[in-house]
């Protein structure tokens, strides 16, 4: 009898529908196959054995001074590549943490701006997407505190575990209200898988709404045309846009080079471009120093320099 019973309820298990984790379209991110030519460069050869041998640069155990913030006063620190500390009167943030001094075989160039025992407490975090150079999990172990994380749908799962008291997952254009903050999670072009088959991973960048003023982080991104639908939704007082890794070792559009990256700035109406996602990690070909010296070139252009803010790593500015 038990087993009859126990064999009728497998059954129906069987039938049921199981839940699949939706992949993301292909036309939503960016083409995953490898650019033409991809195979005519060495990338370990030419770039990541040499980067083994360089002393790395920066200031090794900086101390760091945050500054008492008054009215809607916005505090930026960045900590290198797309790491960054945003501070309020009454909230500290991180955004993608990242104090590794590896990405596997990749070697960290340029030191964290400060130690990571150094930071205040921490309100909330940010992570635009799985990709190692963003969601470190040794990092986010280390920064958690029972406080929430919030990240793009279907990356939950490897936060969970880590000290985080509540996990928020986004889709694109949700937000999480956290007190007098608003998180609302972006549209991007990138891609999040943080394993090549599990594709279904969600990504973006996040805007900060906070007191009538708005901080947007890109993410990582290569150019598309939804900037400008960013720009048409949000009144951007901060663009934090990526600027590096635009010469990758697959040969594939994922990143934005620094003209694209004005582009973009424009597109959104931004008041300020602050740049990140370069020098850090050598995740392209292109010479290390060469994005904020593009940058600034396409800026004087345009006449728009005034605008552009490019930060030491541990310095604390207000905005």
């Amino acid at each position: 009898m038990v087993r009859k019973i126990l064999a009728e309820r497998l059954a129906k298990l069987k039938k049921r529908p199981t839940a699949r984790k939706k992949r993301i379209r292909p036309e939503d991110h960016v083409a995953t196959r490898f650019g033409k030519g991809w195979h005519k460069r060495n990338f370990l050869g030419e770039v990541v054995l040499p980067s083994l041998f360089e002393s790395r640069r920066g200031i090794h155990k900086c101390e760091v001074h945050f500054p008492e913030l008054t009215g809607d006063q916005i505090c930026v620190t960045w900590i290198g590549h797309a790491s960054f500390l945003i501070q309020t009167r009454e909230y500290s943030i991180l955004i993608d943490p990242n104090w590794a001094k590896w990405l596997k075989v990749i070697k960290r160039i340029r030191h964290p701006g400060f130690q990571i025992h150094d930071l205040p407490a921490i309100d909330l975090v940010l992570v635009t997407h799985a990709h190692f150079d963003h969601l470190d999990r040794k990092t986010l172990r280390a920064v958690a505190a029972n406080q929430p994380i919030v990240v793009p749908k279907h990356v939950g799962s490897l936060v969970k575990g880590l000290g985080f008291h509540a996990i928020h997952e986004l889709d694109i254009w949700q937000s999480y209200q956290y007190q007098q903050l608003q998180i609302t999670l972006t549209p991007a072009f990138h891609w999040g898988a943080r394993m090549w088959h599990d594709s279904y991973r969600g990504f973006g960048g996040f805007i900060i709404e906070y007191r009538g003023r708005t901080l947007f982080h890109c993410g990582d991104s290569a150019y598309f045309e939804g900037f400008k639908e960013i720009g048409k939704r949000y009144r951007v007082d901060l663009a934090l846009l990526p600027i590096g890794a635009y010469d990758p070792p697959t040969c594939r559009d994922v990143h934005m080079n620094p003209e694209q990256a004005i582009q973009a700035f424009l597109e959104l109406g931004a008041q300020k471009l602050i740049p990140m996602h370069y020098g850090t990690f050598r995740l392209g070909y292109e010479p290390v120093d060469e994005p904020p010296l593009r940058l600034i070139k396409r800026a004087n252009e345009l006449g728009i320099v005034s605008q552009l803010y490019l930060l030491t790593e541990g310095q604390p500015s207000i905005f």
